[in-house]
């Protein structure tokens, strides 16, 4: 697979992720399809930025390589009842997370290339660093190598996304899929949500101000998670004072410590055997009740009601959608 208008590609789903990778191809060369549920939320958009719009089913039977861009839980749907039996003889089949191939919830045809290829950056930031000349690092990896050069096509992919120009590293579908879900679930929204929540609740059950509880525990947590993601804990050791580092070195171990290291490798344990997936996905049939629930119990804490009155007062935050509506962006992509 070459960057060129001989090489078609379907992207199917138009989310942060389907728009950037979607952009990103044409740019390089690349000749894109967008496979989308006729009048679905997304359609409008993907029309606007000069896309052909095709239904996934149409999307799909011309395309040499086709991208499975949707939320993790209709991915199992929308091959069997769409991709399995109109994907093209021998065509690459590509997903940005591994979840449903790892663990047995999608198991592709046997004629076809199985790959991975994952930035690490939400999509508005992959179209942002491509549009100005640099790229996000991508991950890839090769589940099923049918012509003998899957590799070379997720290569190709990734390359023309931008990921060339950062870094590229290869990985497996099980590596790629456990870590991100145990990143997600232990530290990076999971462990620092609920860390927050209680930093939160210990300073205002201790009587101080919600507001400054609110400073101190949330709204400085971005100045920190810059420097690690700049420079790493060096850096952030570097421009923190000396008394902030001392409290570091005696308390961080206090609260973060062995039991809770113990209960992070449980977490991990349920990722590896496919309890968590199974879970997820029996919560996912029932109809999500467990999910709102806890969703609701998060957007009712106080710490919620306080940040929502005091970003009200900080105007540099105003219109600025940033990263945090990732997320939000994945769950509307479209099949």
């Amino acid at each position: 697979m070459t960057s060129s208008t001989s090489t078609k590609i379907a992207i199917v789903g138009y989310g942060s992720q389907g728009r950037a990778h979607a952009l990103n191809l044409r740019d390089s060369g690349f000749d894109v399809t967008v496979g989308l549920r006729p009048g679905g939320p997304t359609e409008a958009k993907a029309k606007a930025d000069g896309f052909v719009v095709k239904s996934p089913a149409e999307a799909v039977k011309d395309a040499d390589l086709v991208a499975v861009l949707t939320p993790d839980m209709v991915q199992k749907k929308l091959y069997e009842d769409v991709l399995r039996d109109n994907l093209k003889q021998g065509a690459v089949l590509l997903f940005a997370h591994g979840l449903n191939v790892h663990f047995g919830m999608i198991s592709p045809r046997e004629d076809l290339d199985v790959v991975l290829v994952a930035p690490k950056g939400p999509g508005a930031l992959v179209r942002r660093e491509y549009e100005i000349g640099r790229g996000v690092p991508c991950i890839y990896a090769v589940y099923q190598d049918k012509s003998g050069k899957a590799e070379e096509f997720a290569l190709a992919y990734a390359g023309g996304l931008g990921g060339a120009r950062a870094n590229i590293i290869k990985t497996t579908f099980k590596e790629e899929t456990e870590t991100d879900l145990f990143g997600e679930q232990a530290v990076l929204c999971g462990g620092a949500s609920s860390l927050v929540q209680a930093g939160f609740e210990t300073l205002v059950e201790a009587g101080y101000q919600p507001e400054i509880a609110y400073y101190e525990v949330l709204h400085e947590l971005k100045l920190i998670v810059d420097l690690f993601y700049e420079g790493g804990i060096t850096r952030m050791l570097e421009f923190i004072s000396e008394t902030a580092q001392y409290g570091d070195f005696v308390s961080g171990p206090r609260v973060i410590d062995a039991s809770v290291k113990a209960r992070m490798k449980d977490v991990l344990t349920d990722i590896q055997n496919g309890t968590f997936v199974r879970n997820w996905q029996a919560e996912y049939d029932a109809g999500l009740p467990n999910y709102r629930k806890f969703q609701q119990a998060d957007k009712d804490h106080p710490i919620e009601k306080v940040g929502k009155e005091l970003r009200a007062k900080m105007v540099w935050l105003q219109g600025n959608a940033g990263p945090a509506s990732e997320e939000q962006a994945k769950k509307t992509a479209a099949a």
